[in-house]
This record gives structure tokens, C-alpha cells and sequence, in this order.
């Protein structure tokens, strides 16, 4: 059993922005993605992949520590108290430059210098 699936896919079928955190040595570094772009090219398994316009300091995070979190959220899902679910998600990133992967991406985001590839491991439901 994958770790996205039923609640969690359903989230990141209708979240609107995902907010990406990784970790260097000054710290958490914070950057935003749009929901819209992580459904336009898919969802692969446990396997999330997104547009890197600048990313720069991301990028420099995650070759020294892989580990990523995310966090992504929608009213338009049912949540265990009313509307509204959230979703924070574990796993291994990396900016990568596959020439296949990424004019897959460029088709849709012609401004993407790269791809930001991520394996989620284990997701926790918010609310």
C-alpha cells in the first residue's frame, strides 16, 4: 500500500498551494508551490513532482540533507471536525536535471530550469 492514497491523494488533488520545507545550515528554508502545477504533471505513486524556477538555496539544502517536508492543505476536503484537511508529508527530495523529465516539464512550465523530484515516505493528516 502506497503512503498516497484515499485522504492524502484527494488532498493534493484539490489543495491550491503547497508549502515545501527543507534544511540547511542557517536553518528551515520555506518555499511555495501552486496546486495547480502539481496536478498538471502528476502524481507518480509516492512520487511528487514539481517546477523549479530559482530554488537555488532549496537546491543547496537538499544536497546536504535530502529530507524535505511538505505541507498542503484544502477546505474543499472533509476534515475529522467539518471542512478542511491538511496534510504534512515526509520524504527525500532532489532538484534534478533529467533531460526526459525535464522537457516533460518545460512543455508545461516553459520558465523551469529544473525539477524538484520528491519520495514521499510517510504522511500525517492534520485535522
Amino acid at each position: 500500500m502506497g503512503v498516497i492514497e484515499g485522504a492524502v491523494r484527494d488532498l493534493l488533488e484539490k489543495t491550491e498551494f503547497v508549502t515545501i520545507v527543507t534544511e540547511g545550515p542557517e536553518g528551515p528554508h520555506v518555499v511555495g508551490n501552486w496546486g495547480e502545477y502539481l496536478r498538471r504533471l502528476g502524481v507518480e505513486g509516492d512520487k511528487l513532482v514539481l517546477p523549479a524556477g530559482y530554488y537555488r538555496k532549496t537546491e543547496e539544502n537538499l544536497r546536504s540533507n535530502p529530507r524535505v517536508q511538505i505541507l498542503a492543505a484544502s477546505r474543499s476536503v472533509q476534515g475529522s471536525h467539518g471542512p478542511g484537511q491538511g496534510c504534512l508529508l515526509h520524504g527525500i527530495g532532489a532538484i534534478v536535471n533529467d533531460p526526459e523529465l525535464l522537457e516533460r516539464v518545460k512543455a508545461s512550465f516553459p520558465w523551469a530550469r529544473a525539477v524538484l523530484v520528491i519520495e514521499v515516505e510517510r504522511a500525517e493528516l492534520q485535522l
